[in-house]
């Protein structure tokens, strides 16, 4: 018997905070940029050079988290048989927390024991593990911690269905996910539609993003043989599989950095992907033919990659995780086009597949293949038919509401009058203040009531320049300008809107002149992300402007940081930031121009050994592998201050230490570390 309930979980959480209302007129370091598009296949070309997202507006970024961990209850949907227990968490995006395989107790998914988010989304939040559903863009999608409608539908065979939705801002997409696990069934389905409401064709991205646990034993399954690299090096190369550069890349921990792994399809071959362990158990995934791309992704072995592991699991034990995904496209630099009016769909399957251990680990790896392929062969044989009985459903009335998403929908609806399956409504009612607070420019008019600028509705420009003059109006027309590539023009409505904080903000981004930036913190002192901005880009330019920023600035650990960044130095003023910048390194393998006291990632120049760094461990202080201070030869941190400042530094840095700045990915708890006493040896390394 199936059954649906709504419970909660009660994780170890970081609070999530408030959003940050400064317009991101640009996107988070995207790293996927690839530079050798010359040399690839012509459709290849053509999907990466097609549908770049370069703003997540109309929304706006959520870097308000901290790493504080408490006891905390979150809501959770549960749909479980005889067979399987899945975990649903409605409120961050739809996210398939937890996949239980009852008759054997395995958690099939990676399921990380905390809440912890970490700068790696088009939004800056994201946090590890389960399965993650990003549509729209390139990237972790804008609603990956944001709540999503979920109703109860009944299913095809009378069993309960559980349905999620959602509109995605950035393409106005519709985006629907029908959990559906049959009485019977060992496997989870999950049934996904994009609609395409609007009357113009739209740049369409999904993957299903599946955290497995990884182990030295632990090798993935797929039919390919071939593969395209990209090793977050700008290059995109096509390489055969399982070996390369003599190791057995289908095992996640040989690897000994980040890397992606785009699997070619093979004709004729059904899709799907699986994680083995050496009895040749594990999660498989599998889907109809909507959905062809499969990727493995991996941190790597390094200390980047551990690093990385260990910030978004505090308290990780074990090997960590890998990811196995699922796409619409081959790689995920690629956007497909979804004409107007149009929707497409496909059904995903998630469950315990068992194969030979001998066959799953052959060193020939047809064999192993080969031998994943027949053991789903009954699943992949019937999952044709079972999306022929989804979607008898698909536009299914739901009968009981179980989450509320957001009232953006039902805004667009508002403003377009487009007609949307009668199964994802956005009921007028489900609009809070906040969306409301839009209504009146469909008449012309847009109130300044509020002295906080919401995300700018950027595809309501037109109604934006026609409605009557105010600093509000005036401050989104520059907005919605700018996301159309009309620089001058953004520029002009921002010195328009007159004397506020927010426009003169944007005139400090876009025009690159501090005078703004500093008359906007006069305004606003107290808000942080503010303060935080205009300070660092004054210590570029203009280090006196920055120091009477900072004179005043709020007691917060990332203007702590800034403050150390200021001690140090012009000669290391600029360093430190590229590497301890909130969200600055790499969103991958955590490399930054310097090395991290954190990652280890090595500096660009010889250093000496007394400035080595050393990080505390559960059995003491252990030496970083391979990380040396940027700081001048022989020269220990605190010494490289003047006399004046060294106190304050100390004191600063304690302080970043325990009030929670990361040097290495926005705010939270540092690792501690320190450099090893000048009488010790340390061996020069290269």
């Amino acid at each position: 018997m199936t059954i649906l309930s709504a419970q909660n979980v009660v994780l170890p959480a970081a609070s999530l905070g408030p959003e940050n209302p400064l317009a991101p007129l640009r996107t988070q370091r995207e790293p996927h940029h690839v530079e050798n598009i010359a040399d690839l296949p012509a459709d290849l070309r053509e999907n990466i050079e097609y549908g770049r997202l370069h703003s997540p507006l109309p929304c706006l970024n959520q870097d308000g988290y901290d790493r504080t961990l408490v006891e905390t209850p979150l809501p959770v949907l549960v749909l479980e048989n005889d067979h399987v227990r899945a975990t649903v968490l409605p409120g961050l995006g739809g996210r398939l927390y937890s996949l239980v395989h009852k008759a054997t107790g395995e958690e099939l998914l990676y399921r990380n024991p905390v809440f912890q988010p970490a700068n790696l989304a088009l939004r800056n939040a994201w946090f590890a593990g389960g399965v993650e559903w990003n549509v729209g863009s390139t990237g972790h999608w804008t609603g990956t911690c944001a709540p999503m409608h979920a109703a109860r539908v009944e299913g095809p065979d009378g069993t309960p269905v559980l349905r999620l939705w959602e509109l995605e801002r950035t393409r106005n997409l519709v985006t629907q996910l029908d959990f559906w696990l049959p009485d019977d069934s060992e496997f989870l389905y999950v049934g996904v539609r994009l609609q395409n409401p609007s009357e113009t064709e739209v740049p369409a991205y999904w993957w299903s993003n599946i955290a497995v646990p990884q182990s030295p034993d632990r090798r993935v399954l797929v039919p390919a043989d071939q593969a395209w690299r990209f090793g977050y090096g700008s290059r995109l190369d096509l390489v055969d599989v399982p070996l390369y550069e003599g190791a057995d890349l289908t095992y996640p921990t040989r690897h000994p950095r980040a890397v992606d792994f785009f699997f070619e399809p093979l004709a004729d071959e059904d899709s799907w992907i699986a994680s083995v362990d050496g009895a040749g158990a594990g999660l498989v995934q599998a889907s109809t033919e909507g959905l062809q791309g499969r990727k493995l992704f991996v941190w790597g072995q390094g200390d980047g990659g551990h690093r990385w592991q260990e910030w978004l699991s505090p308290g990780l034990e074990g090997d960590g995780y890998a990811e196995i995904q699922a796409g619409l496209a081959r790689t995920q630099m690629e956007h497909l086009k979804l004409p107007a009016g149009t929707n497409w769909h496909w059904l995903e399957a998630y469950g315990r597949m068992s194969v030979d251990p001998a066959a799953a680990h052959s060193d020939d790896w047809r064999t192993a293949r080969r031998a994943g392929a027949a053991a789903l062969a009954p699943l992949l044989e019937a999952l044709p038919a079972q999306e022929e009985a989804w979607l008898e459903i698909a536009d299914a009335v739901p009968t009981e509401s179980l989450a509320v998403g957001s009232g953006w929908g039902a805004l667009e609806l508002a403003r377009t009058g487009w007609t949307v399956s009668g199964g994802t409504p956005f009921a007028p009612d489900t609009m809070t203040a906040r969306e409301r607070a839009w209504l009146p420019l469909l008449d012309g008019r847009l109130p300044a009531e509020d002295d906080v600028p919401d995300g700018t509705l950027v595809a309501w420009r037109e109604l934006l320049e026609a409605a009557e003059d105010n600093w509000l109006v005036w401050y989104h027309r520059g907005v919605a300008r700018h996301y159309d590539g009309d620089v001058d023009g953004a520029i002009a409505a921002w010195r328009q809107s007159g004397d506020n904080a927010w426009a003169l903000r944007n005139l400090g981004v876009v025009t690159g002149e501090s005078v703004y930036y500093e008359r906007a913190v006069e305004l606003r002192p107290d808000l942080v992300p503010l303060v935080v901005e205009a300070v660092a880009a004054a210590l570029d330019s203009d280090v006196a402007r920055a120091e009477r920023m900072l004179a005043h600035a709020p007691d917060d650990p990332r203007i702590q940081l800034l403050q150390v960044r200021h001690a140090l130095g012009p000669e290391t003023r600029r360093a430190p930031m590229n590497c301890w910048r909130p969200g600055s390194s790499s969103p991958r393998s955590g490399r930054a121009r310097i090395r991290s006291p954190s990652t280890g990632w090595r500096p660009r120049r010889h250093l000496a050994p007394t400035g080595q760094f050393h990080r505390s461990t559960s059995s003491g202080w252990a030496e970083t592998d391979n990380f040396r201070s940027t700081l001048p030869l022989a020269t220990p941190l605190h010494r490289a201050l003047p006399c004046s400042c060294r106190k304050d530094f100390v004191l600063t840095w304690n302080q970043v230490e325990s009030g929670g700045v990361s040097p290495v990915c926005g705010k939270g708890r540092a690792r501690q570390f320190r450099q090893r006493p000048r009488h010790s040896r340390v061996a020069r390394r290269g």
